[in-house]
């Protein structure tokens, strides 16, 4: 039998101290993408991070397309309850593109310790010909869009299409996040590429102007695309994440 998950795609656990970070990877990839900031949290801080997987992420675009938005918001929700019951009280949601919304999601009925949204969108945009569409087209293939590091993205899982029921599902999800933005009112960090031509930088605003938090900031790297903990200024995001974990201790 083949294995069901694609491999280097599963969840990751790193035990550390009580600090914990639940890692939340994006729309149609996997962990993998979320295991470089994980380590480096781990290694260089001593800080428990789970990284989860989605469901129907890191198996087939198929099983995906099955997943309604609630069942990937339960996903992230699951680990926060595995953290929770195994011991850590102080847990920070870090989420990367929708991973990032589903962290927002999770801050504001959840009692985190603070929040990171990394390239989160705030809303998408879908033509009303792609709606009709969605019907008789289930994939819709991906643009390879440009990336400043192409030696960080070396192994990245991702689906090489997006299922078009999912994205009508990621556009209801992200309808329900405008509404619950007010209701974060724990620490938050917004960070995002000026150079996102996936999630445009303007998303990035929308949320941190919405947000509930007193407590927020946003900060943006300039040589990045869309995934940037995988790209040039990777190094510079985990650090940016880690220095806004250590500040909620």
């Amino acid at each position: 039998m083949q294995p069901l998950l694609i491999p280097t795609a599963e969840p990751f656990f790193f035990p550390g101290n009580e600090t914990a970070c639940l890692l939340i990877h994006g729309f149609t990839a996997s962990p993998r993408e979320m295991r470089g900031l994980g380590e480096y949290l781990h290694r260089e801080h001593g800080h428990t991070v789970l990284g989860v997987r989605l469901a129907g992420h890191a198996t087939t675009p198929e099983d995906m397309a099955h997943m309604r938005w609630q069942d990937w918001v339960a996903s992230a929700e699951d680990g926060w309850h595995l953290l929770k019951s195994a011991g850590w009280e102080n847990i920070t949601l870090v989420g990367l593109s929708m991973g990032g919304a589903i962290a927002l999601l999770l801050a504001s009925y959840l009692p985190a310790r603070g929040v990171v949204s990394m390239a989160a969108p705030y809303t998408i945009h879908i033509p009303w010909r792609e709606r009709v569409l969605a019907f008789f087209r289930p994939f819709i293939p991906k643009e390879q869009g440009q990336v400043f590091d192409p030696a960080g993205f070396e192994g990245r899982v991702s689906y090489p299409v997006n299922p078009a029921r999912s994205v009508l599902e990621l556009e209801a999800m992200l309808g329900f996040l405008q509404r619950s933005l007010p209701q974060v009112r724990i620490p938050a960090l917004v960070l995002h590429s000026r150079n996102d031509r996936y999630v445009p930088p303007v998303n990035a605003e929308e949320i941190y102007a919405a947000l509930g938090s007193t407590h927020k900031k946003l900060v943006w790297v300039e040589r990045s695309s869309h995934v940037v903990t995988l790209d040039a200024e990777r190094e510079t995001v985990y650090r940016e994440v880690a220095a806004f974990v250590n500040s909620l201790t």
